[in-house]
Formats: structure tokens, sequence, C-alpha cells
């Protein structure tokens, strides 16, 4: 009776193929993931400049008037977001007419 199985140069083989196979995926998903975090770092000061606006609107501010960000926690359902690179914290002031960018780009690509 002969047994049926495989042979070690086969497994080796297969172990071969999924070795490469993730020496190419992985330095794709560290840069997806390096791109991510700098999207949603832009995300959220865009939401922090809009909840800006709001509350600029609402006290008849001018559009260049620079506003803390504690004046924006009655805007932001989550509270005031956090740098998604190492929960560091966004700039206490901002202005209104500036668009959003990351302090991180270079951290982040």
């Amino acid at each position: 009776m002969k047994k049926r199985g495989f042979t070690l140069v086969e497994i080796m083989i297969v172990v071969a193929i999924i070795g490469l196979l993730a020496a190419i995926a992985i330095p794709s998903f560290a840069k997806i993931r390096k791109e991510s975090r700098s999207k949603s770092c832009v995300n959220n000061l865009r939401l922090m400049r809009d909840a800006g606006e709001q509350y600029a609107m609402k006290n008849n501010l001018p559009s260049d008037q620079v506003i803390t960000v504690t004046d924006l926690t009655a805007y932001l359902k989550d509270g005031i977001p956090t740098c998604p690179e190492g929960n560091a914290a966004y700039p206490a002031t901002f202005a209104l007419n500036v668009g959003p960018t990351c302090s991180q780009q270079s951290v982040h690509n």
C-alpha cells in the first residue's frame, strides 16, 4: 500500500512561492497605508476648517479670522481629531482662509 502525501521539495516550492508573493505585496501595503494616513490627516483638517467656518458664521467673524481649536468642540461630533501619524495633536490655532495641508507630509511620504 502506497502512502500519498507531499514531498519535501513540493512543500518547499509552495513556501517559496508564498514568500515571493509576500515580498511583492508588503511594500505595496506600506505605501497604501502611508497614503491613507496622509489623506486622513487632510480630511481631519478639512473637517476642522469647516467647523471653524460654521463658528465664524454664527459669531459674525471675518473670513481671515484665526480660530482656536477649543472653539470648535461644539461643531465637531467626535471631538477634536488627532493626527493619524502617532496620534499627534493638530495646531491649537488656524486661519479659515488657508486650505488644509498635512504638516507631517514628510512623515507620511
